[in-house]
């Protein structure tokens, strides 16, 4: 009798645990993720002869999970950017579970990206890219609720895209922060009943832990805490005042950054930026050497920016004088 090799029986193992299709449009080729709600393929679109990923839910059908399922699939459909992955399809298994059919976005996590000591002037190309993903989905009244380093992946070529928007939030529309009027004790298809937490400590507002409404505001918390990871390699501590010290500690942090994530996180919505789009201009003055809205200057910080503002027309003007000097000083011996 010969035995099959390890690898080849883990292979058929996997291959046993894949989804089956209703259509033969797609082909399924691996597992590339699995989270709590669902679990992400690699497949083939035969009809298009392209790579595709299909997401498909982990839970039986007619549960929370899977209506929550659903629910993401619209919210992506609705919100065509090109930092949200697009779906393509949407259908349901032969078992009744829901899957939904999206582009296979090829790259690495943000966290990976960190770990990799991506240089500073990167990070905060793709942070902007993030801040205008997500402003762009507060336009339409959307709010991710989990953004995190692991949900935002770097393509091959740069493309930033955000991902996992299972627990995305319609504004106006009732979730486990406001139950629906007509049953506050039994939440509607893909809702959450009142008192589910929803997030990731240490990039979740504490307006995101208690019962009442959130706003655009929470995400903006939550890219305050993905800033400040990008600043100092590591998620801030839940606890604000132990997260402030860590920032303060961290070296090499220009105090302009620090003062825009003690903004952006700061524990009540009324003290935070209004909005995405304020938050990511004030990234855009730190970068482009200008002065930040939320930084009060010292004059020695004023003057250092000025001279790394117009570093060289300073030089060229000195070189100048120091020039003019010597002929002066040759013309007089």
């Amino acid at each position: 009798m010969t035995w099959l090799p390890d690898s080849t029986v883990d292979h058929l193992l996997a291959v046993a645990g894949w989804p089956e299709l209703t259509s033969d449009r797609y082909q399924v080729t691996e597992e590339i993720g699995r989270g709590g709600m669902g679990t992400v393929y690699s497949a083939i679109d035969t009809a298009l002869g392209r790579e595709v990923a299909i997401k498909i839910g982990n839970a039986l059908p007619s549960t929370e999970l899977q209506a929550r399922l659903i629910r993401e699939a619209k919210v992506l459909a609705r919100l065509e950017h090109p930092g949200i992955v697009p779906v393509h399809d949407f259908g349901l298994l032969a078992d009744g579970r829901p899957f939904y059919v999206m582009k296979r976005v090829h790259g690495r996590t943000l966290q990976a990206c960190i770990e990799a000591a991506a240089p500073l002037a990167e990070r905060l190309r793709i942070f902007e890219r993030v801040c205008e993903a997500v402003g762009f989905a507060h336009a339409h009244d959307i709010i991710h609720r989990d953004l995190k380093p692991d949900n935002v992946m770097v393509g091959t070529f740069g493309e930033v895209m955000v991902m996992d928007w299972g627990v995305a939030h319609t504004l106006g529309r009732p979730d486990r922060q406001g139950a629906p009027a007509t049953d506050p004790s039994s939440p509607g298809p893909g809702e959450t009943g009142a008192g589910t937490v929803l997030g990731t400590p240490g990039f979740m507002p504490p307006e995101q832990t208690q019962p009442g409404p959130v706003d655009q505001r929470a995400d903006v918390y939550a890219l305050g805490a993905l800033l400040f990871t990008l600043l100092t390699d590591a998620p801030p501590s839940p606890d604000a005042a132990i997260a402030m010290r860590d920032l303060d500690r961290a070296g090499g942090v220009a105090p302009p950054l620090r003062s825009i994530c003690r903004c952006a996180l700061a524990a009540s919505p009324a003290d935070r930026y209004p909005s995405v789009a304020h938050l990511a201009a004030d990234v855009v003055r730190f970068r482009e050497r200008q002065a930040v809205s939320v930084h009060a200057e010292s004059l020695l910080e004023r003057t250092g920016r000025f001279i790394r503002t117009y570093q060289t027309p300073i030089l060229l003007v000195l070189a100048y004088i120091v020039m003019r000097t010597l002929i002066a000083v040759l013309a007089g011996v």
